[in-house]
């Protein structure tokens, strides 16, 4: 440690605590008082709950002699503002933070006092401290972070992985640091996750065997069954379907609540954004040009004299062809993949989902869940928005702005 270093930890300093009604005006008028006494600001905090405010304000000691005066004036001026006050003396600045930096997004509807307490409480027992709590939204759920200090991602990941389901809530832990915000490109799966539906089932019920592509289906993305294998077995059954149901399925296809208002939000941040399918081109290039992606790759059902032929072709898209999308997308973005965010609910996904800066289970199965980085079991695609520390009230502004 450096000279200034150590003697910076022994200058005195005071915390001056203003906390009561809140009111135009106050941090101004704390700072207007303080000013008279020649001191420094060292730190600033300020939070206001349902028109409640605590500010804090540390400062260095004034000059010898003037200290009770100006304890004496912040109290009387705090009182004449309707507010309490605190002091307290002490030395240097805050303590240093431990080593290791996370963000703990914990998702509830609701968020109940009980998860609240038994995720810190389990926080503080990986030898993690929390430096700051947050809200980022409070509608469609609550979710508010943690900023942790003092234990690795991967580990407190690990430790708060089983409270969460057990709790009912999500928590997503992530390093902190500037990469989150930077990441530039995310990708995602499209049925039951972009969307709400397994398109060859919508295609199915048009050929009237959806209860056999169902089950086929389910036990892909279980991890039971080879995708390729399936998918083949499934295509199969649509054979000598007309051409005609392809405008009908775009029809009756569902986007997932709050997937305009994640890909509109991206795409204003400035994100590139894309879909990998192990669906049908013949969907996901509608979905391309409907939502502004700039990405998309599935497989092509082939259509030979107005009628489907129960093949596909070109690459099969699978597991590992989404992983090497990802990869593909991410160099003709320009994005390091450590700056990619992959979206995903089936097994099919978990290459992709590995691959990525950051892979999001949304609505998975257990299996998917338990090996990406972080999960989501709401059905809200734009809460991985919060994953990506955006708030709430940011994405409300940008819609505000595009009106005016």
């Amino acid at each position: 440690m450096s000279a200034s270093q150590t003697s910076s930890s022994d200058v005195p300093t005071l915390l001056v605590k203003i906390f009561g009604k809140d009111s135009p005006g106050i941090t101004a008028g704390l700072f207007d008082t303080l000013a008279a006494y020649s001191v420094d600001v060292v730190d600033i905090e300020q939070v206001v709950t349902r028109g409640r405010m605590v500010l804090c304000a540390l400062v260095t000691e004034p000059p010898k002699g003037v200290e009770g005066d100006l304890r004496a004036t912040v109290h009387s001026w705090a009182e004449s503002m309707k507010m309490q006050a605190e002091i307290i003396s002490g030395l240097g600045d805050n303590r240093p933070r431990g080593l290791g930096r996370s963000l703990v997004t914990v998702l509830g509807h609701p968020l109940t006092a009980e998860a609240t307490a038994a995720i810190a409480a389990r926080i503080t027992k990986t030898g993690g401290n929390i430096d700051r709590i947050f809200r980022l939204a409070k509608y469609p759920v609550t979710a508010v972070e943690f900023a942790v200090s003092g234990v690795e991602t991967e580990p407190l990941r690990t430790a708060l992985a089983p409270d969460a389901a057990k709790l009912g809530v999500d928590v997503a832990v992530v390093a902190a640091g500037l990469y989150r915000r930077a990441q530039r490109l995310v990708v995602m799966d499209v049925d039951s996750t972009l969307i709400q539906d397994e398109v060859i089932e919508l295609f199915a019920a048009h050929a009237g065997c959806e209860e056999k592509v169902a089950e086929v289906t389910a036990a892909a993305m279980r991890g039971e069954l080879d995708f390729e294998q399936s998918l083949h077995a499934r295509v199969a059954l649509l054979e000598g379907l007309d051409a005609s149901v392809v405008d009908k399925v775009r029809s009756e296809v569902r986007l997932t609540p709050g997937a305009r208002t994640l890909i509109r939000t991206l795409k204003r941040l400035g994100f590139q954004v894309g879909v990998v399918s192990g669906g049908f081109t013949q969907v996901t290039d509608d979905l391309k040009e409907r939502l502004g992606l700039d990405f998309a790759h599935a497989n092509t059902l082939e259509i030979v004299d107005g009628k489907l032929t129960g093949k596909v072709t070109g690459e099969i898209v699978d597991r590992a062809g989404k992983a090497r999308l990802l990869r593909r997308f991410a160099a003709e973005a320009g994005v390091p993949l450590s700056q990619t965010v992959a979206i995903g609910d089936g097994a099919n996904d978990l290459d992709m989902l590995n691959a990525a800066g950051l892979g999001v289970a949304f609505n998975a199965k257990p299996v998917v869940r338990q090996a990406a980085h972080t999960a989501v079991n709401f059905p809200f695609l734009d809460t991985v928005l919060y994953l990506l520390g955006i708030t709430r009230e940011e994405v409300e502004a940008a819609d505000t702005l595009d009106t005016v």
